[in-house]
């Protein structure tokens, strides 16, 4: 039988006890620890992360109320709070059963035990931990990415009299929980928007939850969006959240919406209007709460027309809808987006870079901009990576390299962009190993590397 990967620490006073609950588990688990002296639980927990605590209740002799292993009980929940505590003892008790489970145990196992039963106990102490790390994993990565948004926000600022009227209305619309369709060509900034749809909200301290629906394979779409229950298909080796159960109190960004097949659609609608979804193999519904914010770069009222998209659903999530102009129609912001880009990225490539030259920017502001606000980024950044002065030149772009903008400027790839930058040092410098390195930035054996990898 395999084990489970997990680490177990047994504290009694009794060697039997140490000797007799270790057999039994050591079948099952990975790792499992044993020591008389709670004293010596801080050394094991500075060693390695242990999931489990089977924790005795009393350690003298004519000390029998449980009182030290309350005292250990918090001790352990203070250096590691995700650590599942059982409690053990020989004299339980209701009164004292109920006082360790207020205080952090989630079970109580009396000795002697039956062997099958400390085995189930154990192993879903181990699942719970699991489970908490994963919640407060998720709780942290959310709260990163949303202190880093919130640093970045400036991003969502325009001289365009035609987006900032989309801006003003979006102020409006986000304390409310309305429904948000959002509209716009690739590289308009849709999710950016969403987000700060999201940061200016009653709910900007709870989840953004992005699902790019494009991407999502079809099989997978209700166990990534609505959970399974343990054993619902094959890999279901246990409960799992699905992406609106981790968006609860939060806002949940259904990115490209209008790739989603007909069938998938009526599950949606049903999850919209009900506010209750049902994880794969339970027939148990659960209420949600997230505010709903949809986004397509298809003409989506046209495939309503077409019969390609559910008329209802479009009316279910576009209470409030937005267009975000594409880059052309609001060149005002070329400018202020570049430099936005600028001192983003200098920092990023840890240059020293002063400013955009008035020849580039001209550039840029000629430029038709297919690829919109991504486009523009993806060419500030390889502009910052090959430069070689303290500003930003028309050289620097290439935008007066047909071949270059042929080949890159439609690309948002950056492999295909990196491969087009070691040919470029190559031809620059007739084949110069040494010099192209150089010139890229790399030393000789990274740009081997790259001639291997990219077959040049």
């Amino acid at each position: 039988m395999r084990k489970t990967q997990a680490n177990i620490l047994i504290v009694d006073d009794d060697d039997d006890i140490l000797f007799s609950a270790k057999m039994v588990l050591k079948k099952y688990f990975a790792q499992v620890f044993t020591t008389n002296n709670p004293k010596k639980i801080q050394s094991f927990f500075s060693e390695q992360t242990i999931d489990v605590v089977l924790l005795d209740m009393n350690y003298h002799i004519g000390f029998e109320d449980g009182r030290e292993g309350l005292y250990w009980l918090n001790y352990v929940k203070e250096i590691s709070k995700e650590t599942t505590v059982i409690l053990m003892t020989a004299f339980g008790s209701v009164n004292l059963a109920v006082a360790a489970i207020k205080k952090g145990a989630t079970d109580f196992i009396l000795k002697p035990w039956d062997n099958d039963k400390l085995y189930a106990v154990v192993n879903a102490g181990v699942e719970l931990t699991r489970s908490k790390r994963k919640t407060s994993h998720l709780e942290t990565v959310q709260e990163r990415l949303t202190t880093d948004f919130q640093q970045k926000s400036t991003l969502v600022k325009s001289k365009s009299q035609q987006m900032n009227a989309v801006l003003k209305m979006a102020h409006k619309v986000a304390p409310t929980d309305a429904n948000i369709l959002i509209l716009g060509e690739n590289g308009t900034g849709k999710f950016i928007f969403a987000k700060e749809i999201h940061l200016q909200s009653d709910r900007k301290n709870k989840p953004f939850i992005h699902v790019d629906l494009g991407s999502l394979n079809e099989n997978l779409f209700e166990s990534e969006l609505f959970g399974y229950a343990k054993g619902a298909f094959t890999d279901a080796q246990k409960d799992t959240i699905g992406r609106f159960e981790i968006a609860e109190g939060g806002t949940i960004f259904l990115d490209e919406i209008g790739n989603l097949p007909l069938h998938l659609q009526a599950k949606l609608l049903t999850v919209i209007q009900e506010r209750k979804i049902i994880r794969l193999g339970e027939n148990t519904s659960r209420n949600i709460d997230c505010r709903i914010i949809c986004a397509t770069n298809a003409d989506i009222h046209k495939m309503v027309n077409n019969q390609e998209f559910r008329q209802d659903l479009l009316f279910r999530i576009n209470t409030i809808e937005f267009h975000l102009p594409a880059l052309r129609e609001r060149q005002e912001d070329i400018e202020l987006l570049a430099n936005f880009f600028l001192e983003k990225l200098k920092i990023k490539y840890k240059k020293q870079l002063k400013a955009i030259d008035k020849d580039a920017l001209k550039a840029l502001n000629n430029y038709h901009w297919p690829g919109n606000i991504r486009e523009l980024e993806h060419i500030m950044e390889r502009a910052i990576i090959i430069t070689e002065n303290d500003v930003i030149t028309l050289h620097d772009l290439h935008f007066s390299n047909n071949r270059f903008e042929e080949n890159t400027m439609l690309s948002l790839n950056l492999a295909e962009t990196e491969k087009m930058l070691v040919q470029k040092a190559l031809d620059k410098h007739q084949g110069n190993i040494s010099k192209a390195a150089k010139d890229l930035g790399l030393t000789r054996a990274a740009l081997y590397r790259r001639l291997e990898k990219f077959e040049l």
